[in-house]
């Protein structure tokens, strides 16, 4: 049994555990539901790691997932490339990671070579087992974007349950899993158009084979799940007898897509959900190399626990292809042995909406410097090992902080500890151990590590504040500060008993405190540094503190919530004022006034590039090729070669004077103008229209 108490957990044979939380997608800031998963998944990666003996390891890792199409549509929308826009968001991360006390021992990105070379060779084994077909498909393909469409950027009406508004791969409502194709009236998200059918080779992994749906089904059955999720995957799995619903799955992408390339397929992308879990792999192997471990050594090393932390959302992708990947890649490949499951974080019992208002914002919690401990603490009241939604409800996070956290458990040592100091000098008494409430308080370890252990965050918290009110309760009862002021006048006996009643409760404390450490990281060291001890792990619940222990003085731990500072992070962000010219001199005089029929003569239309080259022998021209929907696409010099290279241009829609008259130049012919704006300092900002623009649109 894993517990806090003494020598039960121990094992003769050291354990290994790795352990991640679900990666990101890099096109946006975390929000409070990434937060959430991350708390939850510290907890128990805490706790754990407070019962690790000398040569068991835990390598808690993470990653961005930063390939494919919707990353490549808002590195576009911002005017910048894949690449620069992940490195913006990555640069994001650390501020929320370490502000709310997770503890990754490393976090990666998908766009690695590690996960470059992890991702092929898994393909390659997958392949080299006959597990990856070729097929010529009908896929959606967008004439407007002009490009095949990824799943999620398709919607339509359900083909199951006939739901409005879902994705391309499978239904939010009623968990149907199906081919895009089959979505009743599809239309593409990124420019609203019907999507037009066109064939293309793509290649499958074939989890429909009969090996891999036996392996599913054995896996399912091993306690690596919670039971509603082997319910919803023996509905897809179908009864022993029963044919599977289970299909082969599509993985790969046709260019233009941001992602890897398949081995030996010129223009094929690994599909991102195919890379995405390995970047488990390559987030590890990177930690790894830092203790000069090699990735395969600690696969294959006995009693390793994979356990993934993950939504209720990507149930599908990491409970069927990820474990059939790994089995069928075979050695040293490790199966995943755990998948916990969560559900969604509400507000108020409604689904949180920046647009509305409605939710908390992570990085603007920590720049009202709220205290995070406050979150964790009420996140892990309320989390456990079903698959249920958690509400934050800001009336009950004020009431349950500051009731439980301060009314209940900081307020025993706060109590305790000026006794200890007035009257005997910051030392424990000789012996405590024998009273009834801290017999009471660590009579409860093996209970509350075996909540921990199974994710029971809410079962532990009640436990733990139950234990809180008879620690008080047993304080109040023995009322010492009746007994101080009389200090002097009390006999040896009565100070004795004085004595082990502070002390009791102080003992007391320093259990509580080692229970909720996974929970209150910090308010724990600060703890610890106040009873003057070492780092509390899972065995110090059997030990007690030593006869005559002197402490430090008592400094206050923690502050109430004050119902203003939470109105103030349900606030709406105020607008940025509005930026005032440094230089007004510099600023461009407007030109004299025009007439509607002088505007009307000039002809502008919404060009495509389809070609870009820098002109040899100019410093600041590039030639575009550009269609207008004609019978030819036209030549233009634009002077933009300073501001951006040629192959990012291709592809843009940008504005065209169509009816400038032709001019002639050095080197060649220039037959319109594309429209973009400047500053002195000499940037150039071409302009984008909107999606659903089409080549040859009159601009009016």
């Amino acid at each position: 049994m894993n517990a806090f108490a003494g020598g039960n957990f121990i094992m003769s044979t050291p354990r290994h555990y790795f352990i991640t939380t679900a990666l990101p997608y890099a096109n946006g800031v975390f929000h409070v539901g990434h937060i959430t998963e991350y708390i939850q998944a510290d907890i128990f990666v805490r706790h754990t790691r407070m019962q690790l003996n000398e040569n068991d390891t835990l390598y808690f890792v993470g990653a961005d997932d930063v390939h494919g199409a919707a990353i490549m549509v808002k590195a576009e929308s911002e005017g910048t490339t894949p690449k620069a826009l992940v490195a913006k968001i990555a640069a994001t991360r650390p501020k929320c990671l370490n502000g709310f006390l997770i503890s990754f021992d490393h976090w990666h990105s998908t766009d690695s070579p590690e996960n470059v070379a992890l991702s092929q060779d898994v393909y390659r084994r997958l392949k080299a087992n006959g597990l990856i077909d070729r097929k010529t498909i009908e896929q959606f393909y967008d004439p407007v974007k002009n490009m095949f469409l990824p799943d999620r950027f398709i919607k339509g009406e359900c083909p199951r349950c006939h739901a409005q508004d879902q994705y391309g791969d499978a239904c939010e409502q009623c968990s149907a899993v199906y081919s895009p194709t089959e979505l009743i009236h599809p239309r593409s998200t990124l420019s609203g158009a019907t999507p037009v059918l066109k064939q293309s080779e793509h290649f499958f992994f074939r989890l429909s084979d009969p090996q891999c749906i036996d392996f599913l089904r054995e896996w399912t059955q091993k306690d690596r799940l919670q039971e509603e999720v082997v319910n919803k995957i023996n509905e897809w799995l179908g009864d022993q007898d029963g044919k599977s619903a289970i299909i082969d799955w599509d993985i790969s992408r046709d260019a233009p897509y941001f992602g890897i390339e398949i081995p030996d397929a010129p223009g094929k992308y690994f599909y991102v959900w195919l890379d995405a879990p390995i970047g488990y792999l390559a987030s590890l192997k990177a930690c790894l190399a830092k203790d000069n471990i090699a990735l395969e050594d600690y696969l294959s090393r006995d009693h390793l626990n994979q356990i993934h932390f993950i939504g209720k959302d990507i149930i599908y992708f990491h409970t069927l292809f990820w474990p059939a990947m790994m089995r069928f890649a075979g050695s040293p490949y490790h199966v995943p042995d755990k998948i916990c499951v969560h559900g969604f974080i509400t507000f108020s019992g409604e689904k949180m909406s920046k647009s509305r208002g409605t939710g908390i914002n992570p990085e603007r919690y920590l720049d009202l410097n709220l205290n995070p401990e406050w979150l964790r603490y009420y996140l892990a009241a309320k989390l456990n090992d079903k698959i249920e939604d958690i509400d934050f409800n800001p009336d009950d996070f004020v009431a349950r902080v500051n009731s439980d956290l301060i009314g209940k458990f900081v307020n025993i040592g706060s109590r305790a500890a000026p006794f200890i100091k007035k009257y005997f000098a910051n030392a424990l008494s000789d012996r405590f151990d024998h009273v009834d409430i801290v017999g009471k308080v660590k009579s409860e370890a093996d209970t509350l590590a075996a909540q921990f252990n199974r994710r029971q965050f809410s079962a532990a918290v009640r436990k733990i504040m139950e234990l809180a009110d008879a620690v008080n309760t047993y304080w109040d009862q023995e009322a010492p500060w009746a007994l101080a002021k009389r200090f002097d006048a009390l006999t040896d006996e009565e100070r004795a008993h004085l004595h082990t009643v502070c002390s009791a409760t102080l003992e007391c404390f320093r259990l509580l405190t080692l229970y909720l450490k996974p929970i209150l990281p910090r308010l724990a060291a600060d703890v610890e540094r106040f009873l003057n001890i070492a780092p509390l792990k899972a065995k110090d619940a059997a030990a007690c503190l030593p006869a005559r222990h002197l402490i430090r003085d008592y400094e206050h731990l923690m502050a109430r919530i004050d119902p203003k500072q939470i109105d103030r992070l349900l606030e709406p962000p105020a607008d940025p004022a509005p930026q005032k010219k440094q230089n007004p001199s510099d600023a461009v005089p407007a030109l004299p006034p025009i007439t509607i029929e002088d505007f009307a003569k000039m002809d502008l239309r919404v060009g495509k590039i389809v070609d870009a080259v820098a002109v040899e022998g100019s410093d600041k021209l590039i030639r575009l090729t550009v269609d207008l929907n004609e019978d030819q696409p036209r030549t233009i010099f634009a002077g933009i070669k300073k501001a951006f290279k040629p192959e990012d241009l291709i592809g843009r829609l940008t504005p065209v004077v169509a009816n400038l008259a032709p001019r002639k130049m050095k080197f060649g012919v220039s037959e319109g103008m594309v429209l973009a704006a400047s500053e002195p300092e000499g940037g150039i900002y071409l302009f984008t229209p909107d999606q659903g623009a089409k080549p040859g649109m009159k601009i009016k």
